[in-house]
């Protein structure tokens, strides 16, 4: 029987029918229930105002709209454009009327405060980007649920010793779900995350970071401060983030949509190389923490300089499986002709 796991997300999600959509909903309950428990705790031990927890209620009012999004993906299919609409609206949201949005490039490229607009519009295409990259990494057994993980755990304890205990609650709340969810959707899985799954997912991870970006520098201890607040958020999207800019360059080089599904990801090419799926998840688990040790090493230096060095590093590591696999598939197109040769004599 063929492995539901060699293929691309989408195609995997038409032969699991209503499969996905239970990984999703046992995601988004497990981090809302653990969210709605731990919320009233922290409100009362910390004194906090109610201003302050406002962009949670606008963030789980997003939640419930691109979850139901993916679950009715996962079900009947949407077409893109409905998609893609639902995800601006949902971004317009949280920027508009939660105020979560990106202010500044903290220096990056010499640039520090951008005007209103300018970060309206950032804010609300990151949130686009980062969503749908996390659906696109969704091929392979255990990868999405993995690389959450490690972001929302990250993520959770920043906030913890940052003293941010709402964020480092709706962190470890995500990373909670997801590790119960990857001990059944690890190699072999039995569930699936589907688009319900990971559009949640994404979307929480990226509201973290841009919230962990904006962090008051006063928040933060004096031992982690010089570390790149940016880079360390783009460190542990790197996979997602490298993977969706070469498939959707490569798809639009073809002409065909950047929805469209295909075997071109990266974590295919290790399918490819002859690597299991676990090892395969493994191997960018460790990608991915690699990318944020690079980011430690270079911090202190000029945000340019250390992003320069940290994207080179990510670009290039990503190729090797890339590489491996046009490697192997020459050297298969070598003994081919050569069996097609001496079988014309």
């Amino acid at each position: 029987m063929k492995n539901l796991t060699d293929e691309p997300g989408d195609l995997r999600k038409m032969h699991t029918k209503h499969i996905p959509t239970l990984g999703g909903v046992i995601i988004f309950a497990g981090t809302l229930f653990s969210l709605t428990l731990l919320i009233p705790i922290i409100a009362t031990e910390t004194l906090a105002s109610v201003p302050a927890l406002n962009d949670i209620y606008y963030l789980i009012a997003a939640l419930l709209i691109v979850f139901f999004i993916g679950v009715k993906d996962d079900i009947v299919g949407t077409a893109a454009i409905y998609k893609l609409l639902g995800h601006i609206l949902v971004g317009m949201i949280l920027v508009l009327m939660g105020n979560i949005r990106v202010t500044g490039f903290h220096g990056l490229f010499g640039i520090h405060e951008i005007p209103y607009w300018a970060s309206a519009i950032l804010s609300v295409f990151t949130f686009v980007v980062v969503v749908n990259a996390f659906n696109f990494i969704d091929g392979i057994d255990g990868l999405a649920s993995g690389i959450g993980f490690i972001g929302s755990l990250s993520f959770g304890f920043w906030f913890l010793i940052s003293g941010s205990p709402v964020s480092a609650a709706l962190g470890f709340a995500l990373s909670g779900s997801l590790l119960a969810f990857l001990l059944y959707n690890f190699s072999p899985a039995k569930i699936f995350m589907g688009d319900s799954g990971s559009l949640f997912v994404g979307l929480i991870l990226c509201t973290l970071g841009i919230k962990l970006i904006e962090l008051d520098s006063a928040k933060i201890p004096a031992d982690i401060v010089t570390i790149s607040r940016p880079l360390f958020v783009m460190g542990l999207f790197a996979y997602p983030l490298m993977d969706m800019l070469r498939i959707v360059i490569i798809r639009t080089m073809k002409g065909v949509s950047p929805l469209s599904a295909d075997r071109n990801h990266i974590h295919h090419a290790l399918i490819d190389i002859h690597i299991t799926h676990g090892k395969s998840s493994i191997l960018l688990y460790i990608y991915t923490v690699s990318v944020v040790s690079i980011v430690f090493l270079v911090r202190g230096m000029n945000p340019t300089v250390a992003f320069l060095i940290v994207g080179s590093y990510a670009l290039f590591t990503i190729q090797i499986p890339i590489l491996l696999r046009n490697r192997l598939r020459k050297n298969k197109a070598g003994i081919m002709k050569e069996m097609e040769h001496h079988h014309a004599m």
